[in-house]
């Protein structure tokens, strides 16, 4: 029986459908409750895991349907931790286009405590609504800090900031043991700031905010290596690295050479979900830094835009990242979420699913399984 991350895969998030996406304006006007609301993601959800198994994927996740964004409705669960406005940031489209977005900033008001199961109920509902393996996808710890660094950490409750680290990584570890508890076995981190650290106008930004770069990917890998430290042997963990995904736009550009050293031997998990659709992503070179028995899963399918890629020329980019790392430690994935916030990628639904049936026909191809 294969094991996760699958040849062919996903990284989590879909579009919503429009019910969803009503009643959520309806939840946001009054005119219904949350267990009414939960009862439409419900329904949503089951929806999804059907498409999803009958495109014939062996991951499963809920879609992130109960999420307006990838990381705040997890983030502010945390004892401790509130949302604070936004940093403008350019975000930038295929075609020269830009969109001016503020993402979230979580500030840290007080001491950092897992308070309750964040994910336990919305597995354990995946788990029985799938005959595959429910994947739960959460925000990378490393979320709290970057976009904000010190002075989004209040001085009165961590006057040290290892003190911070340190309490961080015991709610991961908490809310990991819940997960493990209930039977997850496949759980992914979703962090954008070991890819924005290969971009040099990021770079210059972290320093701005009082950090420096070059040290930063190796207490991100520290502060996540804290985290899963205690997950059971038969729980894989994967990274999924990603420079933005905003209504089909992104923020950060360059290659993994600034970080692949540390980020494939120094980072304690299975596998790593890589952006890789276009040249933002740089080259393959990175991948030659891949240690013997990890998985990389090579996101070449994009979920920016709805033409589909031809299937030889995916072929042809395996082929090349082949030339970095054996073939048999690569997978296939599309290159991030369809939907890593409510509002989604400008692709249509159909779209979405001929993306996925390329990842799965192409993985085919190149492995002879799934």
């Amino acid at each position: 029986m294969p094991t996760p991350p699958f040849r062919a895969d996903h990284v989590g998030s879909f579009l919503r459908p429009k019910a969803l996406i009503d009643a959520r304006a309806a939840f946001k006007a009054d005119k219904i409750d949350a267990a009414a609301l939960r009862v439409a993601e419900d329904e949503a959800i089951r929806g999804v895991v059907k498409f999803q198994e009958e495109l014939g994927l062996r991951g499963i996740t809920d879609g992130e349907f109960r999420r307006t964004y990838f990381h705040t409705d997890f983030l502010l669960q945390l004892d401790g931790v509130e949302e604070a406005g936004g940093t403008a940031v350019h975000f930038h489209q295929h075609g020269g286009k830009e969109l001016e977005y503020a993402p979230p900033i979580m500030k840290i008001t007080g001491k950092v405590a897992h308070v309750h199961d964040i994910q336990r109920r919305d597995y354990e509902f995946l788990a029985n609504a799938t005959r595959a393996t429910p994947k739960v996808t959460i925000p990378s710890p490393t979320m709290l800090h970057f976009r904000g660094g010190r002075e989004a950490i209040d001085v009165a409750a961590y006057p040290d900031l290892d003190a911070f680290y340190a309490d961080l990584s015991a709610a991961y570890r908490a809310e990991i043991a819940s997960l493990a508890e209930a039977g997850c076995r496949y759980l992914q981190l979703d962090d954008t700031n070991l890819a924005y650290l290969c971009d040099a106008t990021q770079r210059e930004n972290a320093r701005k905010r009082g950090m420096d770069p070059d040290a930063l990917p190796r207490l991100y890998a520290r502060i996540i290596n804290d985290a899963i430290r205690d997950r059971p042997a038969q729980m894989t963990v994967c990274v999924h690295l990603c420079r933005g995904n905003f209504r089909s736009s992104w923020a950060a550009e360059g290659g993994y050479e600034p970080v692949a050293e540390v980020l494939f031997n120094e980072l304690a998990v299975d596998g790593y979900f890589l952006e890789y659709d276009d040249p933002r992503s740089g080259d393959f070179a990175p991948l030659r830094h891949v240690p013997k028995g990890k998985r990389v899963v090579l996101g070449l399918v994009t979920t920016k835009l709805g033409a589909l890629e031809e299937a030889d020329d995916v072929k042809r980019r395996i082929d090349q990242a082949a030339r970095h790392m054996p073939l048999e430690q690569m997978a296939l994935s599309p290159q991030c979420g369809f939907s890593s916030t409510v509002h989604g990628n400008d692709i249509a639904i159909e779209q979405q699913a001929a993306k996925l049936r390329l990842v799965i026909d192409v993985a085919r191809d190149v492995w002879g399984d799934i």
